[in-house]
């Protein structure tokens, strides 16, 4: 059974930084895709940012030169470094993995910005 495990959320200031971190109980080599998705109170949950196992990635344009998705393959962890983050970035942000025949999401971090 996978498990996803994200870490890291706090409450900080608008302009701030934060690095999520979800750490998986198995080598994600085994994954084809990584993403980061959020969900703001009242709203549906929306993608964020996605690494393929070749290391691409891909960021939604309202996140896109602010925040960073990489991959420690020997930690078997993902991370999401959040530069410059706004009010609208608050939301409890959720690791999902992806393989054939499979398909994985954490329990999620919340992530509040507010002064």
């Amino acid at each position: 059974q996978v498990q996803l495990v994200e870490s890291g959320g706090d409450l900080v200031q608008p302009g701030g930084s934060l690095r999520l971190s979800c750490a998986a109980s198995g080598n994600i080599f085994r994954f084809e895709h990584m993403y980061w998705y959020r969900q703001a109170p009242g709203k549906e949950r929306e993608w964020v940012a996605i690494i393929t196992g070749h290391g691409l990635t891909v960021y939604a344009e309202s996140v896109k030169g602010r925040f960073t998705i990489s991959r420690d393959n020997a930690k078997n962890t993902v991370y999401l470094q959040m530069n410059s983050l706004k009010v609208e970035d608050t939301a409890v942000y959720y690791c999902r993995a992806t393989e054939i025949g499979g398909n994985y999401w954490g329990q999620g971090t919340q992530v509040t910005v507010s002064s």
